[in-house]
């Protein structure tokens, strides 16, 4: 403990206990009370974490800005995306050096051509401790842009529009709007947009705005009734069709779509929606391309639908079958070929598909472990595929790829600034056994130096809840690790879908305990594979990370000397009792209705909050943010209070609440590292690898 002040004692709040019962089961909160927000003891109360935190975080301050300032030297400030061609503009986004946020730019026809600035998010920015804007939605005469904008973080966006000729911002201004679903009528003055409900932050509301008319008059299309559905709203790639999407993860989806032709006209529902079928659609012609899961289709299939009757299977024409060691991710339509991209042994793949030959080929990555996708394409007409490729050691890449003539073109790969050569790292693939006989995919990475001895430092990362696929990514605020010695780990446990949807579906639910053990038997698995020790092994994981990193942490303390568990979801029967917070009723399907005693009982068995008990804990940090939308800012202040009043040992528990951000943290690029920073700093001090 060389690097950390332990004399200052750490704030405790008050203890006035509430009793909550269910299923004839009682629950005794006694922090219960530092969810009122407005209450300015609990306010007192996080501003002395934050205090306690620095006092303890002392003598690290310095190395903290070293590390800030390490991982901002790697940035390249002045840099530009990849542009790509929608209509007669090239559409891309550019910082300048020193600049927090980008300027988000397009040029007519060439790259040659005059730039027109369509936002400059610096200026938007200025004066607000944290900011947000969507990418503009341009008209189809491309002379106004419809931009979303969040100035709090908590995903409530006020969407603003902009005449690009003149730069003049419109009189419209509509709040509380899901930022980024907006799609534009083929008359240039109607635009559609979804409408949130200010406390459950759901998306539930569909709406028709006409530019130049009174809010007020705004036309309601469409209200959601079962506040299980998310919304989604956007403009096909064929321009004809709005579509709306209802989706209940992991339970239904419901197309409804509206010709962009006519404005005035209602959504119709494409293939209503039915429990236990998911689909999606694309639209080419006079054909609706369906991936979907319909009849037993589990890692889903591929057909091709009328357009005038998607909905009678009767007609569906099967393009591609169902695989059961295949998932089926996505598909990209062109007039000649038709792309897939598709997932096997937790793996991505880009398959090309010539619809009018009938051959066929996949894309070759050449490393063990790689995050493959499909970027922006939207040109029917093109043999040129736009795609992204990155890895461990790889930099975030953009690539064209020749569908007719079989090459690729490396259009820019992200540079990082100093001595970084990727020959100095090795990424590799593992599979960690599982205790009932499963097969857990690790991705590692590390600098050739590392010595797999027993005695290094690793970082153990995973998310493992809501489908999400943790894939092998690069980082370059990672090299600040493994340049000191660190190797990293990605466990791709279940509850994510890199192995499948059977890999979702085995955790979560009744089944999350799987989460949990996998995790806990990859760490297992590394230390008994000499990659690290008890002593030397970290780990980490944000919001349904953070509630695997608290469930962990209560049923294997012994592996870990230390955690960082980033805006966690760790209250998780009381939250999913109370239908009052953001988002729980659409949350069921994840981990269960606890209304129902099945469900109440497996969620109290791994509750994070719900089953700290004496026992001796690794240390922890802990972060939050005061104006967090998804996971509220008081569940881990209590969870950090109840650990250090039955704890039985003299490990740091440290809690940083941002008092400005919400659930994604820092908005600004810079910003952002100051909280890697903080993150990293605890990390290296445990390890002593401060330097």
């Amino acid at each position: 403990m060389n690097y950390f002040n332990t004399s200052p004692l750490p704030p405790q709040p008050a203890k006035i206990e509430k009793v909550m019962t269910l299923h004839g089961d009682a629950r005794t909160d006694a922090y219960y009370w530092l969810r009122e927000r407005e209450n300015l003891d609990v306010v007192t109360h996080l501003e002395a974490e934050n205090q306690y935190t620095e006092q303890v975080l002392a003598p690290l301050k310095g190395f903290r800005e070293a590390l800030f300032q390490e991982m901002k030297a790697r940035i390249k400030e002045k840099d530009e995306s990849v542009p790509y061609k929608d209509g007669n503009y090239w559409y891309y986004s550019r910082f300048e050096e020193g600049a927090e946020y980008p300027f988000y730019c397009r040029k007519f026809q060439t790259m040659e051509a005059t730039e027109e600035l369509m936002l400059d998010l610096n200026q938007q920015a200025a004066g607000q401790g944290y900011y947000q804007a969507t990418f503009p939605e341009i008209s189809d005469d491309e002379t106004i842009a419809a931009i979303g904008e969040d100035t709090v973080s908590r995903r409530l966006y006020t969407l603003r529009f902009r005449n690009l000729t003149t730069g003049e911002w419109y009189a419209d201004v509509i709040p509380n709007t899901e930022g980024g679903n907006y799609a534009w009528a083929a008359d240039n003055k109607t635009l559609f947009y979804i409408r949130k409900d200010v406390d459950t932050l759901l998306g539930y509301q569909v709406w028709r705005h006409v530019l130049g008319t009174d809010v007020r008059d705004d036309v309601l299309l469409y209200e959601e009734a079962d506040d299980q559905y998310y919304l989604g709203l956007y403009r096909m790639k064929s321009k004809k069709y709005v579509a709306l999407v209802a989706d209940h993860n992991g339970v239904a989806t419901e197309y409804h779509l509206l010709p962009a032709a006519i404005p005035a006209g209602t959504f119709r529902v494409a293939i209503p929606r039915q429990r236990g079928h998911e689909y999606s659609l694309e639209h080419y012609e006079n054909t609706f391309y369906v991936v979907t899961n319909h009849n037993g289709a589990e890692n889903f299939k591929l057909v091709k639908a009328p357009e005038d009757n998607v909905q009678d299977t009767g007609q569906w024409q099967e393009v591609l079958s169902h695989r059961p060691d295949v998932y089926l991710e996505g598909i990209e339509v062109f007039a000649k070929y038709l792309v897939v991209q598709e997932r096997k042994e937790g793996l991505l793949h880009i398959r090309i598909m010539d619809q009018q030959s009938g051959g066929e080929h996949y894309l070759n990555f050449g490393e063990p472990a790689y995050t493959a996708y499909l970027s922006a394409n939207p040109d029917f007409q093109t043999s040129v595929l736009r795609y992204g490729y990155t890895s461990l050691t790889t930099p975030n890449s953009t690539y064209d790829y020749d569908m007719e003539n079989r090459t690729r073109t490396l259009l820019k790969e992200q540079e990082v600034v100093g001595d970084f050569d990727k020959n100095n790292y090795v990424t590799e693939r593992q599979y960690a056994p599982a205790r009932d006989g499963a097969r857990v995919p690790v991705s590692l990475v590390y600098r050739k130096d590392f010595v797999r001895n027993g005695q290094g430092p690793l970082l153990q990362y995973a998310y493992g809840s809501y489908g999400a696929s943790m894939d092998p990514m690069f980082s370059s605020a990672r090299l600040s690790l493994l340049d000191r010695g660190f190797a990293y780990a990605i466990c791709h446990i279940r509850g994510g879908q890199e192995m499948g949807r059977a890999w979702y579906e085995g955790g979560r639910l009744l089944r999350k305990m799987n989460t949990f053990h996998d995790f806990i038997d990859c760490s297992k698995y590394l230390i008994s594979e000499g990659w690290t020790s008890p002593d030397g092994l970290f780990a980490m994981g944000g919001s349904a990370g953070g509630l695997l990193m608290g469930a962990v942490a209560n049923l294997a303390p012994e592996l870990y000397k230390g955690m960082v568990a980033q805006v966690p979801f760790v209250d998780v029967v009381t939250t999913m009792l109370d239908e009052t917070i953001p988002l729980t009723t659409g949350e069921y399907e994840e981990w269960g209705n606890p209304n129902e005693k099945p469900f109440y009982d497996i969620m109290k068995s791994y509750s994070p909050y719900d089953n700290v008990r004496p026992q001796v804990y690794p240390h922890l940090l802990v972060t939050t943010g005061f104006h967090d939308s998804q996971v509220q800012y008081w569940e881990p202040a209590k969870w950090v209070a109840r650990l250090r009043e039955l704890k039985t040992d003299n490990n740091l528990i440290l809690l940083h609440c941002d008092m400005e951000t919400g659930h994604g943290g820092a908005s600004g690029r810079f910003k952002r590292l100051h909280d890697i920073a903080l993150d990293y700093a605890f990390v290296l001090g445990l390890a002593e690898k401060v330097g």
